[in-house]
C-alpha cells in the first residue's frame, strides 16, 4: 500500500487567508454598533435589517476565524488522523443558518408592517446607508481573494456580499420615502434584501452539504479515475475507487489495483499517484496494489473495471 502525506495541498487555504477575516471583522464589528443605534433611533425597517445582516457578518466571520484557527491546529491526540480541517465546513454551514436566520426575521418584520405607517427619518437613514455601504464594499475586497479557495472564506464573503446589497436597499429606500413621502418603499425594499440573501445562502449550502456527504469533487467522476487508472502498464484490474473533499481545495481519493503477473508493484504505485495528482488534482492519493493472486477478483462486483476499458479523462 502506498499513499502521499501532503495534507497540507490547499496549504491551508482557509489558513493562507485569515488576515483578510480578522481586517473585515474588525471593520464590520465597528460599525454595526453604528448601524444598529441609528436604526433604532430613525425607525428604518430596511436600516434595522442591514443592522441585523451586520450582525450575521460578526457572527460568520468570527466562525470563520475559529474554525481557520482550529484547521491549522496540530493533532496532540492521535486520533484525527485527517486533521481538523472540517471545521471550516462546519463554519460555512453555520454561515448558511446565520443567513437564513436573518432572511426569515427580515420577511416576518416585512409582514408584519404592511398596512401600518411607521415614522421614519430618512437623514440619518441615507447617511448611515451610504457609510455601511463603503464599509462592505472594503470588506468584500478583502475577502474576494480568498471566497475562491476557502468555502469557509467564500461563506464570509456571500455574507458580506448579502450586506453591501443591503446597504444599497436602504440607500434605495430611503430615496424612494424621501420622494414619495410612502413608508411602504422601506417595507418593501426590506423584502427584496431578504430574497436576495436567501438566494446567496442556498447555493453554499449545497457546497456544504456535497462535501459533509463526501461527494466526488466537482469534474471529477470517480468511473473516469478508475478508467484513466486502468490504463496503467501493468495494471489488470480495479477497484474501489472513491473520491471526495476533505476541505476547500483539498482532494482526497483511494483506489485498489490488480497488477499483471510480473508487474513492477512500485513502478504501477508511483505512477498510479502521480496520475492521481496530476491528472486529477487528488491531493492525498492512497492506493493498494495487489498482485493477481491476491486480489480476489473472482466475487461479484469486487474488479468494476477491466483492463481493457478505456475511459477518456477529459470531461
Amino acid at each position: 500500500m502506498g499513499h502521499g502525506h501532503d495534507h497540507g495541498a490547499a496549504a491551508h487555504a482557509g489558513g493562507r487567508h485569515a488576515w483578510r477575516l480578522r481586517a473585515a471583522l474588525a471593520l464590520i464589528g465597528v460599525f454595526f454598533v453604528v448601524e444598529l443605534v441609528f436604526g433604532l433611533l430613525s425607525g428604518s425597517l430596511s436600516l434595522l435589517s442591514d443592522a441585523g445582516h451586520m450582525a450575521a457578518d460578526v457572527t460568520t466571520l468570527t466562525a470563520a476565524l475559529v474554525a481557520t484557527r482550529l484547521a491549522v491546529r496540530p493533532d496532540t491526540t492521535g486520533r484525527r488522523s485527517y486533521g481538523s480541517y472540517r471545521a471550516e465546513m462546519f463554519a460555512s454551514a453555520f454561515a448558511v443558518l446565520v443567513m437564513l436566520g436573518v432572511a426569515v426575521y427580515i420577511v416576518a418584520e416585512a409582514i408584519g408592517r404592511i398596512g401600518a405607517s411607521p415614522e421614519i427619518q430618512v437623514g440619518p437613514m441615507l447617511v448611515v446607508g451610504a457609510l455601511g455601504l463603503a464599509v462592505n464594499i472594503a470588506a468584500m475586497a478583502l475577502l474576494r481573494a480568498g471566497a475562491g479557495e476557502s468555502l469557509n472564506v467564500k461563506g464570509a464573503y456571500l455574507e458580506v456580499m448579502a450586506d453591501t446589497a443591503g446597504s444599497v436597499g436602504v440607500i434605495v429606500a430611503g430615496v424612494l420615502v424621501a420622494t414619495t413621502g410612502q413608508a411602504v418603499w422601506d417595507t418593501g425594499v426590506a423584502l427584496a434584501i431578504g430574497v436576495f440573501v436567501v438566494a446567496r445562502a442556498l447555493p453554499l449550502g449545497r457546497q456544504v452539504l456535497a462535501i459533509l456527504a463526501q461527494h466526488a469533487p466537482p469534474g471529477i467522476e470517480p468511473a473516469r479515475v478508475a478508467g484513466s487508472l486502468a490504463g496503467i502498464d501493468g495494471v489488470r484490474e480495479v477497484h474501489d475507487v472513491h473520491v471526495w473533499t476533505l476541505t476547500s481545495g483539498m482532494h482526497v481519493g483511494t483506489a485498489h489495483l490488480v497488477t499483471e503477473p510480473g508487474a513492477d508493484g512500485h513502478a504501477v504505485l508511483d505512477r498510479a499517484q502521480d496520475l492521481l495528482r496530476a491528472d486529477w488534482g487528488i491531493d492525498h492519493p492512497t492506493v493498494q496494489v495487489e498482485p493477481a493472486a491476491h486480489a480476489g477478483c473472482d466475487e461479484p462486483g469486487r474488479c468494476p473495471v477491466p483492463k481493457e476499458v478505456t475511459v477518456p479523462k477529459e470531461l
